[in-house]
């Protein structure tokens, strides 16, 4: 590679169209306390910045906070545990293009602020010939996304320095990281969030297909 040493994906809305599961799941647990679910498109800006954010973006204010909170956030985990397979795919390109990274040497990863069972799952199951050097999502004690020290864990962990790491998300969560790791933020425009967000949040790149990274590689 000329450029990048490495490339640090985010997972959901960049990897995997997990939109329809995680809509289920919080519309099960809303209609189980009496409240109206949301159509699955209201989610792209519900969902990047953890399982907690995504309760307090979703719930009336009555469940911001204490106990109410709590018991959300720990229904929606039950209730996506059920389905997280469910509608879930990889997007068009995306395993060919890591099947292409795999080819070339190049070491890949995926940092999320999903939950990290879940994220270790979505991959296994459904990137089954996908070789990670590693997969990350939130872990206790690891500020989660755009706090870059996950993503600099990870580039250190590999060797590779953060200038020589290309980062590809889909929110303005990924681009704000990438840029506060050092790292060159790339936005999939096939993802969750606007084109306008995107660049407003500093991606160097937006690329329309997947297999568009390797023209930056």
């Amino acid at each position: 590679m000329a450029g990048y040493g490495a490339v640090l994906f985010d997972l959901d809305g960049t990897l995997l169209d997990t939109l329809e599961d995680i809509a289920d799941s919080v519309n099960a647990v809303l209609a189980s306390v009496g409240q109206p679910g949301h159509p699955a498109q209201a989610y792209k800006t519900f969902v990047g910045d953890g399982i907690r954010e995504l309760v307090i973006r979703a719930f009336p204010p009555e469940f911001h906070s204490g106990v109410p909170l709590e018991r959300c956030h720990a229904r929606v985990r039950e209730e996506y545990a059920k389905r997280w397979r469910a509608k879930t795919r990889p997007y068009p390109g995306v395993p060919e293009l890591l099947e292409e990274l795999s080819r070339r040497g190049t070491p890949a990863a995926v940092l999320s602020n999903k939950p990290q069972d879940f994220t270790a799952s979505c991959v296994r199951e459904l990137l089954p010939k996908a070789k990670f050097s590693r997969v990350y999502g939130a872990r206790p004690g690891i500020p989660l996304k755009p706090n870059p020290a996950a993503a600099l864990g990870i580039a250190r962990e590999l060797g590779v320095p953060p200038a020589r790491m290309l980062y590809l998300g889909d929110t303005d969560t990924d681009m704000r990281t990438a840029l506060a790791a050092g790292m060159f933020p790339a936005g999939a425009l096939w993802g969750f969030r606007s084109e306008t967000e995107l660049r407003e949040a500093g991606a160097r790149a937006l690329l329309k297909n997947p297999a568009d990274i390797l023209s930056l590689l």
